[in-house]
């Protein structure tokens, strides 16, 4: 039987000290996995790059985990995925694989049973293996075309048993993998941005296009009409504090907001609602242009203090308007802390 193990200091900086202790572990040898890096990745990289069909990540346990998050940060890095689970390939899901898919497989011991069972049906297809293991001489590191080693490794359970340093290794190595991989592959952010539509992150990297209110939806009018014209026409379905003024030829001459209709009563100058718009609007107002991502448009009514922005086409021709009340509930909050009210700013049109 074995002694029993000393009691842990249960305090609460006891505590904090373990967590700290697995931490530094775990981030050690992270970093030793960095310094000892070597041409096997580049191997790696090139095998996974070079896949004109998927990369199909396969684990058991707590690697078959990390694997399904592998497998998941790869394909919305512009490289095809999936995760094959070691023991469903043998009753049925090997038919999965194709010849022009590429193996990721991981396991620490590289002598997992589940693994080396699908070895010989993999080689047999003639499929190249990536392995992420701990040796070449592993029973998966003599099937794999590259290995990218895990080495030795102490996991930072107080038994020195549960998966803990080795998986946080794997998920390590196999990010960097994806990564540079898709850097290889010059993955850009219109490519992600279309890999990733939903939630937070893809309404950050979603363009003024998909924002917008259509010109048709805008309040809008020529320099000629009256102040008192334009404000007595009926609104459009929603409601926009600002008027677009378009000349003949349907470019932006100008702009109009509530707020400079609400400086003219301040002022007093009831005869100023019978003059031309053109006459009281702001001249060149701060534009974007069709495919511009919303946090850049953000950005600038940041900077600008402005609440609408209108979006122009490549001739400055008007497309749309961007609305800040539009934006609420559309955006996350931390992207929408500007003025729901504020004076238009004359400045030159954005490039």
């Amino acid at each position: 039987m074995d002694a029993p193990r000393p009691s842990a200091d249960q305090t609460d900086a006891g505590l904090v000290a373990h967590g700290r202790e697995i931490l530094r572990a775990e981030g050690e040898a992270i970093l030793q996995s960095a310094d000892s890096l070597d041409a096997a990745f580049a191997r790696a990289v090139r095998i996974v790059a070079e896949c004109t069909g998927s990369v199909v990540v396969t684990g058991i346990g707590k690697a078959g985990l990390v694997a399904r998050k592998i497998s998941a940060t790869l394909a919305s890095t512009g490289t095809p995925s999936h995760f094959l689970h070691p023991a469903e390939a043998m009753h049925g899901d090997l038919g999965a694989l194709r010849r022009d898919d590429v193996v990721l497989a991981l396991s620490q011991s590289g002598e997992t049973e589940e693994i080396t069972r699908l070895l010989p049906h993999v080689a047999a297809r003639k499929i190249r293996i990536v392995a992420l293991t701990c040796s070449t001489q592993s029973a998966l590191g003599r099937a794999a075309d590259v290995v990218v080693p895990t080495g030795s490794v102490r996991e930072a359970c107080a038994l020195g048993l549960a998966p803990s340093t080795s998986t946080s290794l794997m998920l390590a190595l196999g990010d960097a993998l994806a990564l540079v991989t898709s850097r290889l592959r010059q993955f850009t952010h219109e490519e992600f941005a279309a890999r990733h539509p939903g939630g937070s992150l893809g309404r950050q990297l979603m363009l003024v296009d998909d924002a917008m209110r259509p010109f048709a939806q805008c309040r809008t009018a020529q320099p000629t009409d009256t102040v008192r014209d334009v404000f007595a026409r009926p609104l459009p379905a929603r409601r926009t504090g600002a008027v677009m003024i378009v000349a003949d030829d349907s470019r932006l001459a100008g702009i109009f907001t509530d707020s400079d209709l609400a400086r003219l009563f301040e002022r007093r100058n009831d005869a100023a609602l019978d003059h031309p718009i053109g006459a009281v609007m702001t001249a060149r107002p701060t534009t974007v242009g069709l495919g511009t991502r919303l946090r850049d448009a953000l950005a600038l009514l940041e900077a600008r203090r402005l609440s609408e922005l209108p979006v122009v086409d490549e001739t400055g021709r008007v497309a749309g308007l961007l609305d800040i009340v539009d934006l609420v509930g559309m955006v996350p909050a931390e992207m929408l802390e500007l003025p729901l009210t504020s004076p238009s700013v004359p400045a030159p049109a954005a490039a």
